[in-house]
């Protein structure tokens, strides 16, 4: 079978944690894993490129030794790199990486006192008590390593990234809809619903020749296996795991499918009730009168027009007050990707960004940014370069320079400052005063109590410089879990100080997620969708963030960077109501 471009990074990836656990040079361990984010984010197949011989150094982060590598891979299936590490540490040691808190000095710490090679072994250590006989190795830390095994194990139980499914579903979606005689074709259920995560996939297709359709899908590249093949109906793996259920359906029924296979279930079951109460069956067939009519069947909006419904968005159908509120007419008008102005948290080469000053900026003006904040880590973020208060000034001056010179975007000065353990953040106020844009985040210290976390960021919102509450929870998906603090304590002082509330659309974090942001709006808090930007091609992720603002119901005055930027400064300075008041008064 031909690799994927998941499982090229994957190894990569792996090469990486082993050099790193061998204690062999950092720039080289970086290498690695520059390269593997390159490969995963990579929309054509790798091993297309290597089999038509394409110059794999043209890509960002590979460089000559890893492009040979990657070529020996495809045409061989061996990683020499990694046969190399292997001999070094034994390359079950990489799977140990995946705890939670357990880096690769530890790793190998764990190895070189007790031959530690698996999670079953790891875990047998600490639940004996075993493992606090290595220094730093305490009770807490013990406590913590078993979690993180039983965190891991769950792994198999969980769903996949949205943004993967994205990668693995869309490319089948065109395939499909480019098929003679297909008239749509939408993938349903919790994508549809935009929801960070998702299950199974499904996927509608109206179409006037359903087998016709059933037996293109089953040759659909990128598809693992084929579990079952009917006339109008499919499964199918793909690469990865991901099952994909497709259902050709006649498009004078195509809108109760799609309906039906949206959901959600709690959505479904209102809508059901609600029909029973008007005198109509609803199923994924359609609106049927108790006398045998077809009421609509073709068209969602034509579905909820006849039970008197304004049409509700998919990110909207989760069995809340939705359908109370598309009875009344007050369905919120969700904010929309369009609606962006620009981009308030983002990196460049400064720090830990892939490219220059110059080069985001660019971008940004590609994308028709009215404004762009460039911020990069401050001091505490040594392993991302972090800018020392020296440096800041001197990335604030190129930006102002750069600034002065262009026309059609304005460009903010900004940093993502950390938030240390006690509260302060890492740099002084003398400094950030100086700033535009100040995004205030947790990288360090995840494991403290609540009550710790809680009191922690509350300090941090006594200073009158936070602006932007950056990733909140610090959570990435399927890989950590969320910080655990109070957030309605938080939100609440968010909303008094006028502190904006981000959700970061990086699809691996997607923080705050939906329900934190309702919980935002609730407490009276303006959100910020940002991109947390690393490279250029970052910029085009805010369509992840908005999903998860559209979930919560957020409007686009909600959202701060749709503001004009006389609004926007006047929002993120001591005067902020101001700022709210100014986008509202257009």
């Amino acid at each position: 079978m031909q690799l994927t471009n998941r499982e090229i990074a994957r190894r990569l990836g792996r090469v990486a944690d082993l050099l790193e656990i061998a204690g062999e040079n950092a720039f080289r361990v970086r290498a690695y894993r520059n390269a593997a984010d390159t490969v995963g984010e990579l929309a054509s197949p790798l091993t297309s490129e290597v089999e038509a011989g394409a110059d794999l150094t043209a890509l960002p982060h590979i460089g000559r030794d890893i492009a040979g590598q990657i070529e020996t891979l495809v045409r061989e299936g061996r990683l020499p790199a990694l046969d190399e590490v292997a001999r070094q540490v034994p390359p079950e040691l990489a799977d140990l990486m995946a705890v939670r808190g357990l880096g690769p000095k530890g790793v190998k710490a764990l190895h070189d006192r007790f031959r530690v090679q698996s999670l079953d072994e790891l875990e047998a250590l600490a639940r004996a008590g075993r493992t606090r006989e290595l220094p730093g190795f305490g009770a807490k830390k013990e406590a913590a390593l078993i979690a993180g095994i039983e965190g891991l194990r769950a792994q198999d139980q969980k769903r996949t990234r949205r943004a993967d499914a994205e990668a693995l579903v869309e490319p089948v979606r065109a395939h499909l809809a480019a098929l003679a005689g297909v008239e749509w074709v939408e993938v349903a259920g919790s994508y549809r619903r935009q929801c960070d995560t998702v299950g199974d996939v499904d996927v509608v297709v109206a179409c006037a020749d359903p087998v016709a359709v059933m037996a293109a899908l089953v040759e659909v590249p990128g598809i693992e296996r084929v579990v079952s093949q009917g006339d109008t109906r499919a499964t199918v793996i793909l690469d990865g795991g991901l099952q994909l259920d497709a259902r050709a359906v006649e498009p004078a029924a195509a809108g109760a499918a799609l309906l039906y296979f949206t959901g959600s279930q709690a959505h479904n079951v209102a809508l059901r009730q609600r029909a029973r109460e008007r005198g109509y069956r609803l199923n994924e067939y359609g609106l049927v009168s108790d006398a045998g009519a077809v009421a609509a069947g073709g068209d969602e909006t034509a579905i909820y027009r006849a039970l008197g419904l304004a049409w509700i968005p998919p990110e909207l159908r989760e069995g809340g007050d939705e359908i109370a509120a598309a009875a009344t007419g007050r369905l919120p008008e969700l904010v929309t990707t369009a609606r962006i102005r620009g981009n308030l948290h983002g990196h460049t080469d400064w720090s830990d960004g892939r490219d220059s000053l110059a080069a985001m900026v660019a971008a940004a003006r590609e994308r028709g940014f009215d404004y762009l904040a460039i911020t990069d880590h401050g001091p505490l973020v040594r392993v991302a370069n972090g800018l020392s208060a020296q440096r800041l000034q001197q990335q604030i001056e190129a930006i102002h320079r750069l600034g002065a010179e262009l026309e059609d975007i304005d460009l903010l000065a900004g940093c993502e400052v950390d938030i240390h353990a006690d509260g302060t953040l890492d740099l002084p106020d003398e400094v950030l005063a100086q700033l535009d844009v100040v995004v205030c985040s947790i990288h360090y210290h995840l494991r403290q109590s609540r009550a710790e976390q809680t009191e922690r960021v509350l300090r941090a919102m006594d200073n009158p410089h936070f602006m932007i509450w950056g990733h909140p929870t610090a959570r990435e998906i399927n890989r950590r879990e969320p910080i655990d603090v109070d957030l309605d304590a938080c939100f609440a002082a968010a909303a008094a100080r006028g502190i904006a509330i981000e959700i970061n659309a990086q699809p691996k974090r997607l923080d705050i997620d939906a329900r934190g942001a309702r919980l935002a709006l609730a407490h009276g808090c303006r959100l910020c969708v940002n991109t947390d930007a690393h490279r250029t091609e970052h910029l085009d992720l805010f369509r992840h963030g908005i999903g998860q603002a559209r979930r919560a119901g957020a409007e686009a005055v909600d959202v701060i960077n749709t503001w004009s930027l006389a609004a926007l400064r006047a929002g993120l300075r001591p005067d902020r109501a101001a700022g709210r008041a100014a986008h509202e008064s257009g």
